[in-house]
């Protein structure tokens, strides 16, 4: 049995508030990234940046969180997952602040600030998932899809947020800063619902806080890695290349190619909200395996069939690639006293897709057309089907969806 540090569950009112946390928690993650991320033409006009310089500057968030992710594990067990958010939060609410003066003021004020914005929302990123199976595991059924549906939704009201700022004359600084203050106030407030993500054994004993250094050299939660890292780039090379390959290779306008990356991300989102019954009937291994199929079917058709296939075969990739990650997740904190190391690692291990995942379509891409490098995508998805067995909980974990 899993309790608390009360050593007892908690009851089904603190379980909701936990849930309801941890919803703010990826929303609020979403939005400040999105916001952010909205208003790059804006600095990058404002400080006179050519395409290199803007990449090497945007580098400085990759950076951060190749840093934070694999510390996260580390600074969880000594802080629990809901101080970890409350601290990274505030830490990426002041660098937003960073971020705000140094888009009018300068370049080297503006990596700073980049830079512990991935640090800090890569130490919040596991710390959210973390919370998200502890609450998973209470509620006894499979939700950890839905959280993940959150951080889309949050990215959605970022972006939405920036276009009407530069509709309406705002400034980036004042922009940046007024997201600062709401995510400084909002998301501290919303985690103090959290519960304990402490394991303790039925003799009341606490369990001893797994290592993240004994995580990484454990072969499930590389196999886990490596589901999660398949599903990462799928979802990574849609959201660099999806709107390229519409507009360059299948000829569309380029109205026509962001309605085809909206219709992905849309896909992905309705996917996340309602996946977590297909896992509760039919189990992790099997779901997974069908959607990484589906989204193979998908790619297919984005890169062999006409235009208007491609806008079918968009939706299909959405929807197939939408739960590998939240499911990793899931599965990497089966064990609640490893979890916090275990997420650190998957979730390293996943995000290496993220910044691998653009330069090599795009060299591929140099070579053989945006469209047909992405066949790369069906190549990974194909191996995570092989290796999904890996997702299924290991004997004697409990209170785990399967």
């Amino acid at each position: 049995m899993t309790t608390t540090d009360a050593r007892r569950a908690p009851g089904p009112a603190q379980v909701e508030a936990a849930k309801r946390g941890v919803y703010v928690a990826f929303v609020g993650a979403g939005f400040a990234f999105a916001s952010w991320a909205s208003r790059i033409p804006q600095v990058r006009d404002r400080l006179e940046l050519d395409p290199a310089a803007l990449g090497l500057i945007l580098l400085a968030i990759a950076a951060g969180s190749v840093i934070g992710l694999p510390l996260a594990g580390t600074v969880i067990a000594r802080l629990g997952s809901r101080r970890t958010v409350v601290v990274m939060s505030l830490v990426l609410a002041a660098s937003l602040g960073v971020v705000a003066v140094g888009s009018v003021t300068g370049v080297a004020v503006l990596v700073a600030g980049l830079f512990v914005m991935g640090l800090s929302n890569g130490a919040w990123d596991v710390a959210m998932n973390v919370q998200g199976a502890v609450v998973e595991r209470h509620l006894g059924r499979a939700t950890m899809s839905r959280f993940h549906a959150g951080f889309s939704l949050g990215t959605v009201a970022g972006a939405l947020l920036g276009a009407a700022m530069v509709h309406l004359g705002v400034g980036v600084p004042a922009h940046l800063a007024g997201v600062a203050v709401l995510i400084a106030v909002l998301v501290p407030v919303a985690v103090r619902g959290f519960v304990s993500d402490v394991h303790v054994y039925d003799d009341g004993v606490p369990a001893e806080k797994g290592s993240a250094l004994t995580a990484w050299r454990e072969p499930r939660t590389w196999l886990i890695g490596v589901v999660v890292l398949a599903f990462s780039f799928a979802e990574g090379t849609a959201n660099d290349w999806l709107g390229v390959a519409l507009i360059d290779d299948h000829g569309t306008s380029e109205t026509a190619g962001t309605l085809g990356f909206a219709l992905f991300l849309t896909a992905m989102t309705v996917a996340r909200w309602f996946g977590g019954g297909l896992l509760d009937r039919y189990g992790r291994v099997q779901v997974i395996r069908l959607l990484a199929g589906l989204a193979v079917v998908g790619l297919l058709l984005f890169v062999l069939g006409s235009p208007e296939l491609a806008f079918v075969g968009a939706l299909l990739w959405g929807a197939g690639a939408s739960l590998g990650f939240p499911t990793g997740m899931s599965a990497a904190a089966d064990e609640p006293a490893a979890a916090a190391a275990r997420v650190s690692v998957v979730a390293s291990i996943g995000y290496c897709a993220f910044l691998a995942g653009p330069p090599l379509i795009g060299l591929l891409g140099q070579q053989v057309t945006v469209l047909r490098a992405l066949t790369v995508v069906a190549v990974l998805l194909g191996i995570a089907a092989l290796v999904a067995g890996a997702l299924k909980p290991p004997a004697g974990a409990t209170g785990t969806p399967v």
